[in-house]
């Protein structure tokens, strides 16, 4: 646990590192996915994700939530001008779900060469296995990182002798906490309760479809193993070992195979070797939607709202979390990715069962307590407020503004919405 009671570490509370990973396809004008080879092949920052025309943009380390946030914005500028400048031009797509797809040939894997051409037959591998379509799915990462000084400021002030295995167990007792809460995050960010009928039906297009969800891509339809991993929270070697079973057991190929909310991630490469190394680089959220209402494709006061959260969940003794726990918070992260979270429960690691709009609603109370009894400022209780609004009129919720508005013409009015935010970006660049 982050010290909270020291000073020195209160003081230091909010300084950390942000890092979002940004996930989008790439279209053309009357609506289908691109075919052409990923126009980025230098860049760093700006990847390809799953299929040739999943483009993924890499924000650098930032040090609040606006730096991060603008720092996308950057980098989505300059795939615009540079997709608006191709000899066909193509255009960004807002959603997380995808628009008119004829069939898996429109999914074109992404294509690697030279020591990199393992990436390639991985994605082939999953292809077999999960099929094209559902990583079609896009979204945001958000990678979090508690301040070196901080980290420190609160080793010192616990008395232990060992600062890396000290901050190990921070990370990982985090984890655990994350995977038992981080359902909100879900409701919070969910953003995607529309498709288009060609995802489930070959050949019919251009017809709505809803299925009762918030976010597609979070559900019971979305980015999940075939399995409900248990993994082990006792000591990051442990962690790193339950991971290993899973891979030894065939049930995934490797580890970023997992297809879990909460990831810790170690410096450089994911990779269970880094784990077992020590020394922690981050935690990585993996809910957030693509948010079509706001022009990065989320909006800054769920990134802060994701800092609160983790800071919450550091500063706050554990819970019990057994085997059971673990299934039920699985289930939790696909109960709250429903559309109507009135007709949904959340079970706690305590065993009490809330609809999952009143669970939400106590688990920000809980929050705006501990902020409350550290005094922290305004922007901090009105990040809160924001969030609770949420659950206390679902009319706030983006999933319900994305469905009102978007709804009679999903991938026609998508496809305006992505030549005005081209045309926005090529006029402020």
């Amino acid at each position: 646990m982050l010290r909270v009671d020291n000073d020195k570490v209160r003081s230091l509370l909010f300084k950390g590192s942000f890092g979002l990973e940004r996930e989008s396809l790439r279209i053309t004008p009357d609506g289908f996915l691109a075919q052409t080879p990923h126009p980025f092949p230098r860049d760093p920052h700006i990847l390809c994700d799953f299929s040739e025309n999943q483009l993924e943009i890499n924000t650098g380390v930032c040090g609040s939530p606006q730096e991060v946030v603008a720092e996308l914005e950057a980098y989505d500028t300059l795939v615009q001008r540079t997709l608006a400048q191709l000899p066909q031009p193509e255009l960004l797509w807002p959603f997380s779900n995808p628009p008119y797809i004829r069939s898996e040939r429109d999914i074109p894997v992404a294509r690697f060469e030279g020591e990199q051409e393992e990436k390639t037959a991985y994605r082939e591998y999953l292809s077999e296995r999960y099929g094209r379509y559902k990583m079609t799915f896009c979204g945001i990462h958000f990678n979090y990182s508690f301040a070196d000084e901080l980290l420190r400021a609160s080793f010192e002030a616990s008395g232990e002798d060992d600062f890396t295995a000290y901050k190990d167990a921070l990370y990982v007792a985090l984890a655990e906490r994350a995977v038992a809460y981080g359902w909100i995050m879900t409701a919070i960010t969910a953003a995607s309760p529309l498709m288009d009928s060609s995802f489930v039906e070959k050949k019919r297009m251009g017809e709505d479809l809803f299925m009762g969800l918030g976010t597609v891509r979070c559900s019971e339809l979305g980015y999940w193993n075939y399995f409900s991993p248990v993994l082990d929270y006792s000591s990051l070697g442990a962690y790193a070992d339950s991971i290993q079973r899973y891979v030894d057991s065939g049930l995934v190929q490797a580890p970023s195979e997992l297809y879990y909310p909460i990831r810790i991630k170690p410096r450089g490469a994911y990779g269970l070797a880094g784990l077992r190394a020590g020394d922690v680089s981050h935690i990585e959220l993996r809910m957030f939607d693509l948010n079509p209402l706001y022009p990065a494709g989320v909006n800054v006061q769920d990134v802060f709202f994701a800092q609160l959260f983790l800071v919450w969940l550091a500063s706050t003794p554990p819970e019990p979390f057994e085997e059971k726990h673990q299934v039920q918070a699985a289930q939790n992260f696909k109960n709250a990715s429903h559309y109507d979270l009135k007709t949904v429960r959340i079970v706690s690691p305590l065993g009490t069962a809330n609809t999952a709009a009143r669970a939400a609603r106590n688990v920000i109370g809980f929050m705006q307590e501990f902020y409350r009894s550290i005094g922290a400022d305004e922007q901090v209780m009105g990040c809160l407020s924001y969030q609770l609004s949420k659950f206390e009129d679902s009319a706030n919720r983006y999933t319900h503004i994305v469905r009102e508005r978007y709804s009679g013409g999903f991938v026609e009015k998508g496809l305006e919405l992505a030549r005005q935010r081209q045309a926005h970006r090529l006029a402020s660049s």
